[in-house]
């Protein structure tokens, strides 16, 4: 009897299929890590620290006195690491040998989904804490149109653009309450205004509202309460220290390869004053 066997080359290909979906679906299966920003670790490098200063303020002089006070450059500064996150799949020797592209692309998608779900979560799981942890809107609240324009005075009048472009995410049921109480005209729909990718966000952005874009995303929970953000780029910072990388090992009683995926980044608050929390309903809405 022939028994055919899985050679290097078919073993490659598979993760080849694997690792090129991965890339394509962890850029594009979640917004909130195309809004904020990105740092990297060298190689021997285990933290960032990252600087920031205040205010200085200006004084009025007398000609001929000298000047006697000084400023404060108000230095504080934040440290950042990362820690590894993983996968493993098994692909069977049966599932090789039967060379099916389409079985790799699934799995391929899988690993990409479920990584751009857990930076999209963790991100997300970072806006409670802006602004102090003091939230815009309440528990209950319907973000109608006048609320939503209130958090974009609010975000303008605290200089959150200091920090680059700003954007609110939110639930698709929180953001529906918007279209529900106003009419967005088309002009304001589109196109995605400068300063974000239309390749990596475009699915997500809904509408701008005083040149503020809004987009949302499933992955913050539906609830009475549900959190949200606003805030721009500088508000948070997402630092990679290893890119997506898959190694392979043989099994040969379980006839089947292990394939191991693995990243390490972390996300971090990185200036509390360039956002804040908005808190609204996003319920599942009546259909009928």
């Amino acid at each position: 009897m022939a028994i055919q066997t899985p050679t290097t080359g078919q073993l490659e290909n598979a993760q080849r299929i694997v690792v090129g979906k991965v890339r394509y679906t962890a850029e594009h299966n979640a917004p909130c890590i195309n809004l904020i920003e990105h740092m990297t670790l060298g190689k021997g490098e285990k933290t960032i620290t990252v600087p920031k200063v205040a205010q200085v303020t200006w004084a009025g002089l007398t000609p001929g006195v000298d000047m006697t006070d000084s400023a404060d450059i108000g230095m504080t500064t934040t440290d950042l690491t990362t820690s590894e996150v993983g996968v493993k799949l098994i692909l069977t020797d049966k599932l090789v040998r039967q060379q099916n592209d389409d079985v790799f692309a699934m799995v391929g998608r899988q690993v990409g989904d479920g990584l751009a779900r857990k930076k999209n979560v963790d991100i997300i799981a970072l806006f409670s804490a802006l602004n102090g942890g003091t939230t815009l809107g309440a528990s209950g609240a319907l973000l109608t149109l006048k609320f939503l324009a209130s958090c974009i005075s609010f975000a303008k009048t605290n200089k959150f653009s200091g920090g680059g472009t700003v954007a609110v995410v939110h639930h698709p049921n929180a953001v529906f309450g918007v279209a529900n109480t106003a009419s967005i005209a088309a002009a304001a729909t589109v196109p995605i205004p400068s300063g974000f990718s239309q390749d990596l966000l475009g699915d997500f952005y809904r509408f701008t509202l005083n040149q503020v874009a809004v987009f949302e995303t499933g992955d913050i929970v539906a609830a009475t309460a549900s959190i949200g953000a606003i805030f721009s780029r500088g508000a948070m910072v997402y630092v990679e220290s290893l890119g997506f990388t898959t190694e392979r090992e043989r099994d040969a009683s379980l006839r089947a390869t292990e394939l191991v995926a693995v990243t390490d980044y972390g996300v971090f608050e990185l200036d509390d004053t360039y956002g804040a929390p908005m808190t609204y309903d996003s319920r599942a809405l009546a259909t009928s």
